[in-house]
């Protein structure tokens, strides 16, 4: 008898189990909603984009890009941290998911517990460029340029917190130089305003500077990484123009909502591997200056959101940004 009881004891604690194998097992039986936290033509946009298309080819359900922009990506982080964590709403992840609390008295969610990291997708570097109307054709130049012109010149961002902001703040304070922030709705309109010269400078990430590359009103002048990239070969780095200080790499990656099933976070980062260890998606990265990330693990992305999160909260208040 008691050996009846204890089967059938253990038998309904293995039905949980059995049922959330059963579920991720089949998983997806409906189409996904990634939400992108920028515009089109912005690097979160780019990358969410390529994970999309390829995750629907895999999983023959669309996987659907869902662009919620505002806030500095405020909005896409706090729909994502309220949605159902049953593997159908998926999210972009990048600088500005753990930069925008910090801008926050109060702070809307918490990067750290408020979201399951799924995969890191690449570590991508901005471009420093600036409108032809700016008479300078290097950094130095532009320093030199600037300095003596303290809060006249300003740069164009997508939003208070975002990588273009933080990047373009993170290069002025290595220059020496005192430039005015005027954010944007969309990267559209921030070229709009540089192609006229109304905005001077920009540090944008790579796949929102690529298509401009040969656009006669915008001059690139650095790439913000140690060494020079593969997407620009000849395009010098902020380390050769003398300001290491200003070396940038925005992550990107792919998170859900926290408390999403384990399982359901283990195959969708299986499946984000293989598509990262494709030919194309690293022939596709190139195109932007990226490689694909190789420690690419939900427990080292977790890692790395914590780390960057501490590096801006202690940056922040260096740079002049204080919670409203």
């Amino acid at each position: 008898m008691k050996r009846a009881v204890f089967t059938l004891a253990t038998g309904l604690l293995m039905l949980p189990l059995a049922a959330r194998a059963a579920a991720v097992g089949a998983y997806p039986e409906r189409p996904i909603r990634l939400i992108i936290s920028s515009s089109p033509g912005t690097g979160a946009d780019y990358f969410g984009r390529i994970v999309a298309v390829a995750l629907t080819d895999l999983y023959k359900q669309q996987v659907v890009a869902d662009n919620r922009t505002g806030a500095g990506g405020l909005i896409a982080m706090q729909t994502l941290a309220g949605a159902n964590p049953d593997g159908y709403t998926l999210g972009t992840a990048s600088s500005s998911m753990m930069v925008v609390p910090l801008l926050y008295a109060k702070q809307p969610y918490n990067p750290a517990t408020d979201f399951s990291p799924i995969a890191l997708l690449a570590l991508i570097p901005s471009v420093v460029m600036m409108s032809s109307a700016v008479p300078a054709k290097t950094v130095q130049e532009l320093i030199a340029y600037a300095k003596p012109r303290p809060g006249q010149l300003n740069f164009a961002s997508v939003g208070s917190g975002t990588a273009a902001h933080l990047s373009a703040e993170i290069f002025a304070k290595a220059a020496g130089i005192k430039a005015v922030h005027v954010p944007f709705k969309n990267v559209g309109d921030a070229w709009t305003e540089i192609f006229a010269g109304r905005v001077h400078f920009v540090v944008f990430v790579a796949p929102a500077v690529t298509p401009m590359m040969r656009e006669p009103r915008v001059r690139a002048l650095a790439v913000t990484t140690k060494a020079r990239t593969s997407g620009f070969p000849d395009l010098p780095t902020v380390v050769e123009a003398g300001l290491p200080d200003a070396v940038v790499e925005t992550p990107f990656g792919i998170a859900a909502p926290a408390r999403t099933p384990r399982p359901i976070i283990n195959k969708l980062h299986a499946d984000i591997v293989t598509i990262l260890k494709r030919p194309e998606t690293a022939e596709r990265f190139a195109r932007q200056g990226g490689v694909p990330a190789v420690d690419t693990t939900p427990d080292s992305f977790a890692t790395l959101i914590k780390s960057e999160y501490e590096l801006y909260r202690k940056l922040l208040p260096e740079i002049g940004i204080k919670p409203q």
